[in-house]
């Protein structure tokens, strides 16, 4: 079975200046191992099909996981710093579970809410409201979405930096694609594309997903490290076109664009980004 087609945003934070309880339970984690990069998707899809279950989820606090990297993985600017180390990224998956139950709630029509839950909408909303209520931070460590990358979260990173790992094969867990940027120089990169998309296109749209974006970096510490990965959409994309993907290049040279009226430019950046885009969101109606 393939893994799931998600992609990722990641805060990984020094365990150093985590609160206590939180502390504790990352303590607890690394003792029994991080989870490695390859095992993410899976072990995240087991608990998300769990939690349609709500009993499984939210009563208990057993599904604890965490992922860790070193300072030295992080490049910086010479403005920032990481760390120090290590580094931890707790997955929070009962509280990213209890929000995606949340969600479905509101939108789900009352026939489908009864065939997937086994207790009733509102004890499910209650129990999900105070899983959510137990984060530290008052934010998840990671964002996933499927399919796809919101294209504003690429201003955020180097294009330089960008990481390719291929393997022997496409569906291999070990192949990836990820960037990792300090979090002072995330939160500036993300404030200068805010404010420039703002000027040029108005709030809504990219905007909207850059303030969304800029608000989360926030809840974290400043010496943390943010990764943007592509998670199992390297499943969809074969080597030639991993490598020769330029979408973080084309997403920071539209916001440069945009800064100085370039419209030529921006069309032809934005039509790059169209075209392998697209692709994968025809697989996704196509499958």
């Amino acid at each position: 079975m393939p893994r799931p087609f998600v992609a990722y945003l990641r805060v990984y934070e020094p365990l150093s200046v985590l609160d206590a309880p939180l502390a504790v339970k990352v303590r607890k984690a690394l003792e029994a191992g991080p989870i490695p990069r390859s095992e993410v998707g899976d072990r995240e899809r087991e608990l998300w099909l769990r939690s349609q279950l709500a009993k499984k989820l939210l009563p208990g606090g057993s599904h604890f996981e965490v992922m860790t990297i070193s300072p030295a993985e992080v490049p910086t600017s010479d403005a920032a710093r990481v760390g120090p180390g290590p580094l931890v990224c707790p997955l929070d998956l009962r509280a990213r579970s209890a929000a995606a139950l949340v969600g479905f709630l509101a939108s789900a029509q009352p026939v489908l809410q009864d065939a997937a839950l086994s207790i009733a909408p509102e004890t499910v909303r209650a129990r999900a409201s105070a899983v959510m209520a137990e984060l530290s931070a008052g934010a998840v460590h990671v964002i996933s979405t499927t399919w796809t990358v919101p294209l504003p979260w690429f201003a955020m990173v180097d294009p330089a930096q960008r990481r390719v790992v291929l393997a022997s094969a496409q569906d291999d867990p070990e192949r990836q694609v990820s960037w990792r940027v300090a979090m002072a120089d995330a939160r500036r990169r993300v404030a200068r594309a805010l404010k420039v998309v703002k000027t040029a296109l108005g709030d809504d749209g990219p905007a909207k997903v850059l303030a969304d974006t800029g608000r989360w970096l926030e809840h974290f510490h400043p010496h943390s490290a943010v990764e943007l990965d592509y998670g199992g959409l390297v499943q969809l994309v074969n080597d030639k076109d991993l490598l020769e993907d330029s979408s973080a290049t084309d997403v920071n040279a539209i916001v440069d664009a945009l800064e100085t009226g370039d419209a030529e430019e921006v069309a032809l950046r934005y039509e790059s980004l169209r075209e392998f885009w697209g692709e994968l969101a025809r697989r996704e109606r196509h499958g």
